[in-house]
């Protein structure tokens, strides 16, 4: 009898955790609509922002500079933002981007100096033991997202023209549909606003007209205006990607636990039926054998 009341016990405990399982799905899935509304809503913008400048670079030719677009000879120093998740629960969302930056710390970044900002919970306890890490020191919230973005933006602009760093990169998972989120690795800076190959953000950019345009104010007043808001673009729209894509690994984890957890209660069901008739047969073995013997 312990043993039925042990599986009864167990079928009680996995029952309470697939409401669990089954109520975080539906808040995820809750959330991710109106994630995936701001990631997919803010593309066109970063479409339509990167097609102006390359117009703006295409028209000027040769006679625009700008210290975002320059390159430094040398490159020592890199700092790479990594924006992963607060929280857990999420699948492979938070394993597979921290393995694959890891990846990429020891491959492409392996001689040079990286000093590493973490946005999220995940990515800081991930790397905190970096020889360059600086933790953000924020929780990850939606409606923040903007002031991170313009925040980080003055930063990095401010330590790339003074050369604290030659190079920065943006990683995180790039939210591609519901069931598929990519990790990625974008150079914010020095940005490259004529290369077809920058395609994590501009990957429908058109190409440069041939007709000439003319601006007022000048090339230059624009790109000094431009560049600034194309780099704060680009690091919204990670965040944006970012969030959008951990409420559907979370929202698939979960109905996929949910799944398991229905199919583990079947089973401990039939368990607990053949173990209670087994149990039955047995006393009635035993009063019918008693019966005989008076």
């Amino acid at each position: 009898m312990a043993n039925l009341r042990d599986i009864k016990r167990r079928i009680g405990s996995v029952k309470n955790t697939r409401q669990i399982t089954r109520a975080m799905k539906m808040v995820s899935g809750a959330k991710l609509k109106r994630a995936q509304e701001r990631a997919e809503g803010a593309k066109p913008y970063a479409e339509a922002l990167d097609r102006v400048l390359q117009r703006v670079v295409a028209s000027a030719g040769e006679e625009l500079s700008h210290p975002m677009l320059t390159s430094h000879d040398e490159v020592k120093t890199v700092r790479a933002i990594v924006i992963a998740s607060d929280k857990g629960l999420c699948g492979s969302f938070n394993g597979g981007l921290l393995r694959k930056t890891r990846a990429w710390l020891e491959g492409e970044m392996g001689d040079k100096d990286v000093e590493l900002a973490a946005f999220g919970k995940k990515a800081r306890g991930a790397f905190d033991k970096h020889p360059g890490f600086k933790d953000a020191t924020v929780d990850l919230k939606a409606p923040d997202f903007p002031s991170y973005a313009h925040d980080l933006a003055e930063a990095m602009i401010a330590d790339f023209e003074q050369g604290e760093v030659q190079e920065v990169y943006l990683v995180y998972n790039r939210f591609d549909s519901v069931m598929t989120q990519t990790p990625v690795f974008v150079r914010l800076l020095p940005l490259d606003i004529a290369s077809e190959d920058q395609a994590e953000v501009n990957t429908t950019a058109e190409a440069a007209p041939e007709v000439e345009y003319k601006y007022e104010p000048g090339g230059q007043q624009l790109l000094d205006t431009l560049l600034p808001l194309q780099l704060q673009t680009m690091i919204l729209q990670g965040f944006f990607d970012s969030e959008a894509g951990e409420h559907a690994s979370r929202m698939t984890a979960m109905d996929s636990a949910t799944r398991n957890a229905s199919d583990l209660v079947d089973r401990l069901t039939l368990e607990y039926n053949r173990a209670r008739q087994a149990a039955i047969t047995t006393e009635i073995i035993e009063i019918v054998s008693g019966a005989e013997a008076l």
